[in-house]
């Protein structure tokens, strides 16, 4: 179907009417209310189910009025955002058109100021599909134009005068071509997917795992079989972290959409959706716990003779480490202290997990250093986010219980807690435990200036403000981090 200029013309005279989830906004305001009532009124997801009986409409109203979705920082498609900021300055009537329910439509449209009027689901009639359509010409008779994004729009858009649509899905898009109709206008914001889903899983994250070999490789037992069984750690170590990762940011929609830098996540920008999220959560979620029961299995299929005395204790830290990491997405990263010593915790449970992967013991001295060597970083971590946020003019961390007040605090904790690691070092270099495994111990001292150094630097940069807020992020990044790394594993080579 084309469009001549007078047809064009003449649609500047209809109504035009504006879908709000996943087409005003890029997400979907229902799911992103209802990971709101998850973060801030859990105990309310209980009353889903019985709301959900009363329909879909009654469902909308229950959730919207539980809690209140911050519409100021929402991803509006901003495209298509300008052109309804044209057609409203040329005086054509706007109305906003979406299922949602109306309480939270009619504040989208305060917060824009662009629409002329309000059509929405009442708490008793969910207005979709037919539904919407028929509001439409009550009010309109056949003298409007819409603009959707999703199957249920199909039938407006089939009988609107000027159909247009804003990031399109395939759904809609295949039945389009089936009906033959060419939109007359799309609205594109979206990022590819491919580059989205890396974002969420945060991939770069996998890095820590690489600590999981820490137990294996200290104790100097570098037998394939346990390279193997460490390998399989490191996977199932990874989807569950990518899957948590994910938890997190489906948690902190609304509070991420307030950040300068992290409004950019794919679930906060509306690039992917909370339900895809839902779905690769669970699926991550089941491919580590198949990976960690199978673990043991391999193992002793690869080495009988290693066969781990507890074949499922990897599985068990596996558990720990998940469970942690929800409580401190759900609460313990909004407790001042803990959150810190949670987040170093969840470092060293890797290492516990190396060891119970592989059946090597993780020496007292690896547990000691790891515990204030991870505290510090765990420090370094909130006290960047403290010095961005006083670039930024702010007062308190959102979320986290901290003060800019409590900057220099925080570094002292932090660079006290890097320098009791380095003392751990030492007294395991002057141990006798160091003289079992190393043929030339002295050499190993050495490590102590390099790593001297690299706190040091860390503590100095994030200081300046240089400091991306995770440091694991700099560590892999940073080129002189990455020299330093090299230099301490040369130090340990020449050491054996």
């Amino acid at each position: 179907m084309a469009y001549s200029d007078s047809v064009l013309s003449s649609t500047i005279q209809s109504a035009l009417c504006v879908d709000l989830d996943g087409t005003l906004v890029k997400s979907d305001t229902l799911v992103d209310s209802a990971l709101a009532l998850a973060r801030y009124r859990p105990e309310m997801l209980l009353r889903i189910p019985g709301w959900l009986f009363q329909g879909k409409a009654a469902l909308k109203r229950h959730i919207t009025s539980a809690v209140s979705l911050d519409v100021t920082h929402l991803p509006y498609n901003r495209e298509l955002l300008q052109y309804l900021e044209q057609q409203h300055a040329i005086g054509r009537q706007i109305y906003l058109a979406t299922a949602a329910d109306s309480a939270l439509a009619q504040r989208v449209a305060d917060h824009l100021g662009l629409f002329d009027g309000v059509l929405a689901s009442d708490g008793v009639l969910n207005l979709a599909g037919s539904n919407k359509l028929a509001a439409f010409r009550q009010a309109f008779g056949e003298n409007f134009c819409y603009i959707g994004n999703a199957l249920p729009d199909l039938t407006l858009l089939e009988n609107c005068q000027y159909p247009m649509v804003a990031n399109p899905t395939r759904g809609l898009r295949s039945a389009l071509r089936k009906a033959r109709i060419t939109p007359a206008h799309t609205f594109l914001e979206k990022a590819s997917p491919i580059k989205a889903w890396m974002k969420a899983i945060r991939i770069h994250q996998w890095a820590k795992n690489i600590l999981l070999f820490l137990p294996m490789l200290l104790a100097h037992a570098l037998r394939p079989a346990l390279m193997v069984a460490a390998v399989l750690a490191f996977f199932a170590f990874g989807f569950c972290a990518s899957g948590t990762y994910i938890i997190n940011d489906l948690l902190d929609i609304e509070a991420d959409r307030q950040h300068p830098r992290k409004r950019r996540r794919p679930f906060a920008s509306g690039d992917l959706s909370a339900i895809s999220g839902i779905a690769v959560v669970i699926l991550f979620l089941v491919i580590s716990v198949a990976i960690a029961i199978a673990l043991p299995h391999v193992l002793s299929r690869l080495a009988p003779d290693l066969a781990l005395k507890r074949p499922y204790h990897f599985l068990t830290w596996l558990g720990i480490y998940a469970v942690t990491t929800l409580a401190y997405s759900l609460r313990l990263k909004r407790a001042v202290l803990v959150d810190v010593i949670v987040l170093s915790g969840l470092y060293t449970i890797r290492i516990l997990a190396g060891s119970a992967a592989t059946g090597v013991e993780a020496s007292a001295w690896l547990g000691s250093f790891s515990i204030f060597f991870f505290l510090s970083l765990a420090f370094v971590k909130r006290f960047a986010e403290l010095g961005n946020l006083r670039e930024r003019g702010g007062a308190t961390a959102k979320g986290r219980g901290y003060h800019i007040t409590d900057v220099e605090q925080l570094r002292s904790f932090g660079s006290a807690s890097g320098y009791v690691s380095v003392a751990v070092l030492t007294l395991y270099i002057s141990n006798l435990d160091a003289a079992q495994l190393y043929s030339h111990t002295k050499r190993l001292w050495l490590l102590i200036p390099v790593l001297l150094l690299w706190i040091s630097r860390l503590w100095l940069k994030a200081s300046r403000g240089q400091l991306n807020e995770d440091p694991v992020v700099y560590a892999i990044t940073d080129s002189r981090s990455l020299l330093l790394g090299a230099i301490v594993i040369a130090i340990v080579l020449s050491a054996l």
